[in-house]
């Protein structure tokens, strides 16, 4: 790390929200906000926004998922917690809800069950996970239900309900040999819809029935790992991402939760990560998309994903703030659980993987906002067709109407055969995302969206055909078509209900996409060369042709620039010999007068110097919590910051076998990385080889006090031969310790890990271990240390 990363307060984005937020007369927080503000072009974007977004609205909010709403306002959703402690409320809300106009500044909006409202069926289970979508007319939110180990579903009109329980999505048993939790719905380019699920160490997908609810036919394993779950799919390109999170997501300030990725050609895998490993390999995975960077987010994870109006994807997930990692505990002192606010940051795709921040891992101080207003264009929520223009067939035929959900839309009269629009004002740029929400009622009818619009003649325009079931783009120029383009809807296609054709330009390089709700998951997709000339500003706007159709939420903005390169990664510096040993004595370390190196409950059993190496056999021991039985080899670190790296030769074939390294102060402050083998749960008896990264020291301040505690985080697939990194930094203004994990497979190519942080106490020793269980024997070839890190690519 280049710079020393300090604590930042987080201002209470939202304070200003507190009169929206009602309070009854128990001074608690109404279960429904009582007016929806509505969105539209006069909502003007911030500049900045720090985490966490939910602040000022809720205490936590774990497990985020979000949707824009069909009234042109974005709606997130949250796993059952306690979410309004500092209000004096010790009970939870289930499945809360939260709503804002710029995807930043949120107020509460109610949530999708109350205690009375609660199906009987769910046995008084909590609720977690819940992914909403938009389909048929409605939204579709999926929940787990962990008490009767299934998912449920239920379906509303509106973001915010009235909701009706559909029961149960799984059948019993489910096929998927892990917890039934943690789902996410996906429907691929055909209209198959699909659902993943699964935590604690597999990640299975089911194609969904017709109505999406209820999963059929086969059950196909993706992923699995060491506590694996939260999968999350979207499309990019020509690849299927399936997001997870792995590492334990609630253990407070030890938590090691991170969200990796992996990518496939079908929606039903194989995924692979960044590495070519196989996410079904019985290895931990590289791909790390967001973990912790040493600020004060911890155990950042369970992830979703929202596009803002320009195009830029947007990581939703939540985090564990480091100084106050804990909520008091709920329900009559029942319930011990992990604050975890809801954050967002800029998701890059550089190389064609998704990464966050270009690497810098979560923002904890004033970040650029997402665009959340349009240049040209609006949502027809508060001025019905003023401020647009209408054009071609029937200029009086446009009128505004209003409907529960969508609320301001318009519609068409015909006079004529001809397309009629109804554009912006105002034009938007020529490099732009425009996007509009459309939907044809009558066999005849086609709706669209009008870009780079000039006069009917000279236009871009994005058709929704019902006649041809296709999505069908034209370009006029001069008034004479330049060709139109082709691509089939699937079977099934709900042409009565709302649909959002998105179009990005880029250079000459056009891409529509038609969704449901804006969640990259395309039923249809089409990139077209557009002719230099038809790239120019212009107005957005409507288009329609025949009877039936309609449009809501139609306007432009300028395309995000994507972020190409990653972050500048720190590298070691200059080897430092006094720290370093080549292990080509013939004594063994620390067994002599003067030597560097010191043993703690040693020399251990068996340890000798053969061709160059040290080895070490694993032993009966442990350094863990209250059981400190194992030896430990260390000597003195260097000062300041600093890289430690070690050459291991490691073939265990047991469980909790390991060895590695570890940064050792004493038996309960230490941090280790090492090649460890792990049970697979719900495996029948498959052993997962991970390289673990833990941790052990004090937890902050808890009732009753905990002096010691563990957590672990899992790197890069493992191998016989590993490289092994840890790259030490001193905090001085925090105090702390920053630890970087990183392996290799070839000495050569590193995956990149995430970071621990240990406050300051007595120095950290460099060190070995080997241990946890006998049989099998650790070589190391050396111990290098490294300088100060210089920076690169």
């Amino acid at each position: 790390m280049g710079t020393t990363i300090r604590r930042r307060s987080v201002p209470r984005w939202a304070a200003g929200l507190a009169a929206l937020i009602w309070l009854s007369a128990l001074g608690t927080v109404p279960s429904q906000a009582a007016h929806a503000p509505r969105g539209g072009a006069a909502h003007r974007s911030i500049a900045t926004y720090t985490n966490p977004v939910s602040a000022g609205a809720v205490d936590t909010f774990p497990d985020p998922s979000m949707i824009r709403g069909k009234d042109g306002l974005w709606y997130a959703y949250g796993t059952q917690n306690p979410v309004f402690q500092s209000k004096g409320e010790d009970g939870e809300r289930i499945l809360p809800i939260l709503r804002s106009a710029d995807m930043v500044t949120w107020e509460y909006a109610g949530e999708v069950f109350t205690p009375a409202t609660q199906p009987s069926w769910h046995g008084g289970s909590r609720l977690w996970a819940p992914d909403v979508h938009y389909a048929f007319g409605r939204y579709y939110l999926y929940y787990s239900v962990p008490g009767r180990g299934t998912v449920g579903l239920v379906t509303a009109p509106t973001p915010t309900g009235p909701w009706t329980d559909r029961g149960s999505v799984l059948p019993a048993p489910s096929g998927c040999p892990a917890g039934n939790i943690d789902q996410a719905q996906f429907t691929d380019t055909d209209g198959t819809p699909y659902l993943y699920w699964g935590s604690y160490d597999t990640i299975c997908v089911a194609e969904l029935n017709g109505d999406r609810t209820r999963t059929e036919g086969a059950v196909t394993q993706v992923a699995r790992g060491r506590r694996v779950e939260g999968g999350f799919v979207v499309r990019h390109d020509d690849f299927y991402y399936l997001f997870y999170s792995d590492g334990g997501c609630c253990d407070g300030a030890y938590s090691g939760y991170q969200v990796k990725a992996g990518r496939s050609t079908s929606p039903t895998g194989p995924f692979t990560d960044d590495e070519g490993t196989d996410l079904m390999a019985l290895t931990s995975k590289a791909g790390v998309v967001v973990g912790a960077d040493g600020n004060r987010w911890t155990g950042p994870g369970h992830n979703a994903i929202q596009t803002d109006l320009a195009g830029q994807d947007w990581l939703v997930y939540h985090g564990i703030p480091a100084d106050s990692p804990d909520l008091a505990p709920a329900s009559n002192g029942s319930l011990k659980l992990s604050r975890r606010p809801m954050l967002i940051d800029r998701l890059d795709w550089i190389d064609g993987w998704p990464v966050v921040r270009a690497g810098e891992g979560p923002s904890d101080g004033p970040t650029t906002a997402p665009v959340t207003t349009w240049a040209a264009g609006g949502t027809f929520n508060e001025a019905g067709l003023s401020g647009w223009r209408p054009q071609g067939d029937n200029t009086t035929g446009w009128s505004a109407a209003s409907e529960q959900d969508a609320h301001g839309y318009v519609t068409h009269t015909p006079s004529g055969s001809g397309p009629a629009y109804l554009v912006s004002a105002a034009d938007a740029p020529a490099e732009l995302r425009a996007e509009a929400d459309l939907r044809v009622a009558s066999p005849d009818g086609a709706a669209g969206l009008a870009f780079a619009y000039r006069d009917p003649g000279n236009q871009v325009v994005a058709w929704l055909d019902r006649a041809r079931s296709a999505l069908v783009t034209e370009v006029r120029v001069g008034g004479t078509s330049r060709g139109e383009r082709t691509s089939a809807l699937p079977a099934g296609f709900s042409w009565d209900t709302w649909h959002n054709v998105a179009v990005e330009t880029r250079g000459t390089r056009m891409t529509v996409e038609v969704t449901g709700d804006r969640l990259r998951d395309p039923v249809a997709s089409q990139t077209r060369d557009l002719p230099a000339v038809a790239v120019r500003a212009g107005a957005v706007g409507a288009a329609v042709r025949g009877t039936g159709a309609a449009a809501d939420n139609v306007g432009a903005a300028a395309l995000a620039h994507p972020v190409t390169v990653r972050a500048d990664v720190a590298q070691p510096g200059k080897l430092l010999t006094g720290h370093s040993d080549e292990f080509d004595s013939t004594t063994v370390p620390g067994t002599t007068a003067g030597s560097p190196w010191q043993w703690v409950r040693g020399p251990a059993a068996g340890v000798a110097m053969a061709g160059g190496s040290l080895t070490w056999p694993t032993q009966d021991a442990e350094l863990h919590l209250g059981d400190n039985s194992a030896s430990v080899l260390v000597r003195d670190a260097p000062e300041g910051d600093y890289t430690v790296e070690t050459k291991l030769r490691f073939a265990p074939d047991r469980d909790a076998q390991q060895a590695g390294l570890v940064l050792y102060e004493n038996d309960d402050r230490w941090l280790k990385l090492v090649h460890s083998v792990l049970p697979l749960n719900n495996g029948n008896g498959a052993l997962l080889h991970v390289t673990e990264f833990g941790k052990e020291g004090e937890r902050p301040t808890t009732t009753p006090p905990t002096p010691v505690a563990n957590g672990p985080m899992f790197g890069g697939p493992t191998a016989d031969t590993l490289w092994l990194r840890l790259t030490h930094r001193l905090d001085a203004a925090a105090q702390e310790h920053e630890v970087r994990a990183s392996t290799s497979r070839d000495g050569i190519h590193w995956s990149r890990g995430s970071v621990w942080t240990l406050p300051v106490k007595g120095d950290l020793k460099i060190g070995l271990i080997s241990l946890n269980r006998s049989g099998a024997v650790a070589g190391f070839d050396y111990v290098r240390t490294y300088g100060a890190s210089r920076r690169s690519h």
